[in-house]
């Protein structure tokens, strides 16, 4: 077997021994990516007959279960996310925001397990200063500052047990086979095949750092997604302490299960009960303050919504919203105006999730809702009710999911009272509570 660099059009497949701005072929801009193929000898039709090493079929029953060999971190809110622990010749992509804590967040997991650090983008010595910020002693850390890939692989291959291996990060490996540069389509692509080929033959698992971009995609080609087991993605305010980390693909679990961390200066850790968290700063019988219950994956969190109203000096009033998306505030501004005849184009309306949190569910439509009406008459709401439900363009209170798992964590939490749409059909019905 023989390397072969070519350039393919990763839009209709043409392949060009040279590189061109246009495709030849489909006509699109910049689609042909610098790629490795093996280029095989032998005699014509020897693709027809098995190789005396093909795999042979075997019956599911006899299949070995890979629960009992899942490696257990020290963290509870990383093996959950995982599906219950690593799983020896995994791969797994973690991405996130720069400075989120994605390095930070491995680290703690080596340091409970212990495995090699292979840093493309630090020296031993600024790895060493981290771990010692963090509080990781590292006698169980084996650290590599390496960036061809090869010599990564290499380096696996002389590792005497299976233990964990991080790698930070892909966009900084390079491959001898390409003469593009680190960080291009073809070595990222080309570098993950690598690697993702030495974990499985050796039954390493692996877990890769990944940078996005600024759309907040994983940065490199889309078959990347594809090629590993496990997509990870780290988020939160880079500013605020809480850390969500969510699945976004999971062979070997679910992926409705989410992660909580707080950024201490210890580095991340657990958060056992995340309203608390996000409660936590509070301030009751206050005007605009409202307290709804989202699903996180599958665990139900108490969130405080602030909403305030002013009355505006601009021609257009404005509409500015953190954590919850721009155009579901305006729509709920609609709404408002529309079915309870509250006069708000003349006044401005800022809505914030405490916390730094980022809800994209509609079960918080009715919190939101009631958070504007409470600034906008100056009335507090009952400090002990949250509330949940979608809103309806007609004013009405939709159903969500979980719904009875979220009443209980609410009255858990002390908030025996709880508006939803089993209780309160409509927004008026539900703001009734303010006569």
């Amino acid at each position: 077997m023989k390397l072969r660099a070519s350039y393919v059009c990763q839009q209709c497949g043409y392949e060009t021994p040279q590189w061109y701005g246009k495709c030849p072929n489909c006509g699109e801009w910049n689609t042909l990516i610098e790629t490795v193929k093996e280029v095989a000898g032998g005699a014509k039709g020897s693709a027809l007959r098995a190789r005396p090493d093909a795999a042979v079929p075997q019956k599911l029953s006899e299949v070995r279960h890979i629960e009992k060999n899942r490696l257990k971190s020290a963290y509870g809110e990383f093996d959950r996310v995982m599906g219950g622990g690593i799983v020896p010749g995994s791969v797994t992509l973690l991405a996130g925001d720069p400075g989120i804590g994605k390095s930070t967040l491995l680290l703690h997991i080596l340091g409970s397990v212990g495995g090699l650090y292979i840093s493309g983008e630090e020296s031993a010595e600024q790895v060493k200063l981290r771990a010692k910020r963090l509080g990781i002693e590292g006698e169980n850390i084996s650290i590599l500052s390496e960036t061809n890939a090869e010599n990564i692989v290499g380096a696996l291959a002389a590792l005497h047990e299976k233990q964990l291996v991080i790698v930070d990060s892909i966009q900084t490996l390079s491959s001898s086979d390409l003469e593009g540069m680190a960080g291009s389509v073809g070595q990222i692509r080309h570098s993950a095949e690598v690697l993702i080929a030495a974990a499985k033959s050796q039954g390493i698992p692996m877990i890769i750092i990944g940078h996005v971009t600024k759309e907040g995609a994983i940065a490199g080609p889309k078959v990347l997604e594809h090629m590993v087991d496990a997509v990870l993605y780290l988020e939160g305010e880079r500013f605020a302490n809480a850390r969500i980390l969510r699945t976004l693909k999971n062979r070997f679990g679910a992926i409705e299960e989410v992660g909580i961390f707080e950024m201490a200066e210890q580095g991340l850790k657990e958060v056992s009960n995340p309203s608390a968290l996000f409660l936590q700063d509070r301030v009751k019988n206050v005007p605009g303050s409202s307290v709804t219950v989202i699903l996180e994956g599958t665990r139900p969190m108490l969130v405080e919504i602030q909403a305030l109203v002013v009355s505006t000096q601009l021609a257009m009033p404005r509409r500015v919203a953190s954590g919850v998306d721009y155009n579901r505030l305006q729509l709920l501004v609609a709404i408002l105006s529309k079915r309870l005849n509250l006069p708000l184009g003349g006044f401005d309306v800022f809505v914030n999730v405490s916390g730094g949190l980022k809800i994209a569910e509609p079960a918080a439509d009715l919190a939101i809702a009631m958070a504007i009406f409470s600034s906008f008459k100056n009335k507090a709401l009952d400090p002990k009710a949250a509330a949940f439900g979608e809103v309806g363009l007609l004013g009405e209170v939709r159903r969500v999911g979980s719904e009875e798992r979220r009443v209980k964590e609410a009255k858990r939490l002390g908030f025996p009272t709880v508006y939803s749409p089993a209780t309160v059909k409509s927004l008026k019905q539900g703001f009734a509570v303010f006569e």
